[in-house]
């Protein structure tokens, strides 16, 4: 099923489902309380006013563009839509530049930096990587969506992602609580790859972006090949 007709067969649900009531009192609502959390934190920190405006803005921008994690991997292999796959990807070739200039002016001109020193997340990567994310796909797709989906979903309603986000935080502590033991038996010993050292960083850059073109033009043609099977 392709896109398209994806967005044909919402348009025709929302026919035909009666007309919700207004809800113009609700948003003003929050608008409101927006405004007034925004005023304590810029009274008492302004940097949590400016982390408020960024966290205000990315949901407003999640929940109009539809972006979520879970869909852009789920979607292809369900409905073989791509489009939100390679918006992912799109997103990954933009961080990978910004985070590469980042890391550019840091080690530049500095002699025996150490890899905690870098800007990013960069810590070993081994058996716990691809368990945790075995994990967290499979959990992903059955509650429905990731964390910045159920948040989203969540603000639009969605009652049912609230369990999901108990079993997140739940999750989160459990793992917080037992971390010591992983990274002591397992998550040390793994090795921390970080492919600037081996190419330098421009070069790393480059493969990472021409790879990540790659990604999307072969999801391009994933789309493209559906859409014409289903003519």
């Amino acid at each position: 099923m392709t896109s398209g007709r994806i967005e044909e067969l919402k348009k025709r649900r929302q026919r035909e489902f009666k007309r919700k009531k207004n809800q113009i009192k609700y948003a003003v609502f929050c608008i409101i309380v927006a405004i007034i959390i925004y005023a304590f934190f810029l009274i008492h920190n302004v940097n949590y006013s400016i982390l408020w405006l960024i966290g205000l803005l990315l949901g407003f921008v999640l929940q109009r563009s539809r972006f979520c994690f879970t869909a852009s991997f789920r979607d292809p292999i369900m409905v073989g839509s791509t489009s939100l796959f390679k918006a992912v990807v799109v997103a990954f070739m933009i961080s990978t530049v910004g985070f590469a200039i980042v890391q550019y002016n840091f080690i530049q001109g500095v002699q025996n930096i150490s890899l905690n020193d870098i800007p990013g997340q960069i810590h070993p990567v081994g058996i716990h990587t691809a368990l945790g994310a075995i994990l967290f796909g499979i959990g992903m797709v059955v509650s429905g969506g990731c964390a910045s989906g159920t948040l989203m979903r969540i603000g639009e309603g969605f009652l049912l992602q609230i369990v999901v986000l108990i079993g997140f935080i739940v999750g989160v502590l459990m793992g917080a609580r037992h971390f010591e033991f992983w990274d002591k038996f397992i998550i040390s010993q793994a090795s921390t790859v970080y492919i600037p050292n081996y190419t330098g960083l421009p070069m790393a850059t480059i493969i990472q972006v021409v790879v990540l073109i790659l990604l999307y033009l072969l999801a391009d043609w994933y789309d493209k090949k559906n859409s014409m099977m289903s003519m």
